[in-house]
């Protein structure tokens, strides 16, 4: 399993402002998309997520989103490894994905950013 990079999950009040920060701290434009009642912003390395307290409370328990060659294969070496797959692999507007509860209690996101097959 190649890890390609990853991005930081921010949960916050006001999304509009907070997309104005950041794309100016990043340089980068923010790229859009709802996600059940959460509303999203990819901007650079951030995925800065607002939506209904009861579900922004679920997604902070996931430390990091983590971009991967291809999820299959991080299924495989995270399940190898001892991992408990939490959900997935399913396909997302960012690509597909998984939820991996590791050994050690982290929770983490691994998406592999390609269409769903």
């Amino acid at each position: 399993m190649e890890i390609l990079g990853t991005t930081l999950r921010v949960c916050v009040d006001d999304l509009e402002s907070a997309i104005v920060f950041y794309e100016r701290v990043t340089g980068s434009q923010a790229h859009r998309f709802d996600r059940g009642g959460v509303s999203v912003a990819a901007v650079g390395a951030f995925l800065l997520m607002s939506g209904p307290e009861a579900e922004l409370d679920v997604l902070r328990k996931v430390a990091a989103t983590v971009a991967v060659d291809d999820i299959d294969e991080a299924h495989a070496t995270l399940t190898a490894a001892g991992a408990h797959i939490v959900a997935g692999p399913v396909a997302t507007p960012a690509g597909r994905n998984l939820i991996a509860l590791h050994p050690d209690g982290s929770v983490y996101e691994y998406v592999d950013r390609k269409p769903a097959r």
